[in-house]
């Protein structure tokens, strides 16, 4: 990405998903069709954007094998029905424990055709009181850093507790626009979730697109929301605070470059 490369608009879907897979594709087709009518042309879903169970073993019943499935098709037909780049959030793909799966967000250009696969590596494990969450009993993590190259620049991927490692953004190398799918508890959502996108940004000198999971879910759990769409300066520039609905911006090619002329952080890098 030159500076003088056209601004591209870029989206970011908030969701409430819900123990239903079919009902939460039918929601995820209307705000991809919202965010497409507005011109994005990379729309990114959340984590968990296609089934949030009622227990986190659920999740195992519904894994698919790559390449085959209704969660990957859809994804496809939505990329290729509006010709964008669509980033699928995550979806429970088939692992080799019988008893777990892969956090697994697929990428697919506007022609229908898988791009990259990136599995979460950082399992979040939380316990306060009565509140407690263990990733690593149902999910198997991932081993590599993943990015893609778009028409217009390079997207590195994460997953929500991916978030609180930097050593993972400065592994992708320099990249235009960094994606964070989540489904943060509103406990640490609360206290982090902002100030770490805009870390992120600040220190990557790159957009931070992050699509949420954003409210109460019949399962009881309650995430934090707040889906934004971060500038290479640590500005916000525009979020979405609780509820489903579409976050979009431009993501500006002579932002990146003015940015790192005036603060040259990445070549002054030692370590």
């Amino acid at each position: 990405m030159t500076a003088s490369d056209p601004a591209v608009r870029v989206a970011a879907i908030q969701m409430v998903s819900t123990p239903d897979v079919a009902r939460n594709l039918a929601d995820a087709e209307a705000l991809i069709a919202e965010a497409a009518g507005r011109g994005a042309n990379l729309v990114a879903l959340p984590e968990y954007f296609c089934f949030m169970g009622r227990s986190d073993r659920e999740k195992v019943a519904i894994r698919e094998r790559e390449g085959h499935g209704q969660v990957q098709a859809f994804l496809s037909a939505q990329a290729r029905r509006h010709g964008i780049y669509l980033a699928g959030g995550t979806l429970p793909l088939e692992c080799p424990d019988p008893d777990r799966v892969y956090n697994t967000a697929f990428v697919y250009g506007p022609d229908g055709a898988a791009l990259a696969r990136y599995d979460k590596i950082h399992l979040f494990n939380f316990r306060r009181g009565a509140e407690s969450y263990d990733e690593a009993l149902s999910i198997r993590p991932g081993a590599s850093p993943v990015g893609f190259d778009a028409a217009w620049g390079r997207v590195g991927l994460s997953t929500c507790y991916d978030l609180r490692f930097p050593e993972l953004y400065r592994a992708l190398g320099q990249v235009d626009l960094i994606l964070v799918p989540a489904a943060f508890t509103y406990t640490t959502g609360q206290a982090h979730w902002e100030i770490l996108l805009r870390a992120r940004a600040i220190e990557n000198q790159c957009y931070v697109l992050a699509p949420a999971q954003g409210g109460t879910h019949p399962n009881g759990r309650r995430t934090w929301g707040h889906a934004m769409l971060v500038d290479p300066w640590g500005a916000v520039q525009s979020v979405l605070p609780e509820g489903p609905g579409v976050v979009d911006g431009l993501l500006d090619p002579a932002r990146i470059a003015e940015v790192r002329a005036a603060l040259p952080a990445l070549r002054h890098r030692v370590l």
